[in-house]
């Protein structure tokens, strides 16, 4: 069952990421680029501290940086454990693909997915009672997981799962600390 489920992974991978057009290696490169994001992270920042209680907005700021923290140790963690190759660093698919980023370590589960999701999720939980037009923000984790399997470093099933992961530790990290810190902020 496992070995039929990375085999559809792989077929599925190589036909996402042949669909790529050479024109477009630029725009995808930039929109893999962490730092190309750092207007956004300002953006969510800001808001944060935006027409909010100054102990919430601390408490909700520690909040998201705890989730980011955790995510990336547990994506780390999973990335040494499990050790999948990165489709960009496979010998028997260097043939079949196209590969616009070298990354190196490993593939399972995408850190861009898990760490973009996570923030998205937790932001998004914080923000959502100010600011309606939050959910948009869905459309940078979209777009950067897009852009993993383009350049050629994770498989579908990496960045599936690390989604899942970023999204469910998000939220039960914002209800353990809404829980927590209840009582201090009424």
């Amino acid at each position: 069952m496992l070995d039929k489920l990375l085999q559809w992974d792989r077929d599925i991978f190589i036909y996402l990421n042949n669909l790529g057009i050479e024109e477009y290696d630029s725009f995808w490169s930039f929109v893999t680029n962490i730092s190309s994001w750092v207007p956004l992270y300002l953006l969510f920042f800001i808001l944060i501290f935006y027409k909010r209680p100054k102990k919430q907005a601390l408490v909700d700021f520690a909040t998201v940086v705890l989730v980011f923290l955790f995510v990336l140790l547990l994506t780390n963690l999973t990335k040494d454990f499990v050790g999948r190759l990165r489709p960009s660093s496979d010998t028997t698919l260097s043939n079949l693909i196209r590969v616009v980023t070298k990354a190196h370590g490993f593939s399972f589960f995408s850190g861009h997915a898990s760490s973009s999701f996570s923030l998205t999720t937790i932001v998004v939980l914080v923000l959502r009672d100010k600011y309606k037009w939050v959910y948009f923000a869905y459309i940078w984790p979209l777009l950067f997981c897009m852009s993993r399997i383009y350049v050629g470093v994770h498989y579908p099933l990496d960045i599936a799962v690390g989604a899942l992961v970023g999204t469910v530790s998000a939220y039960l990290l914002y209800k353990l600390s809404k829980k927590l810190t209840k009582p201090y902020l009424v």
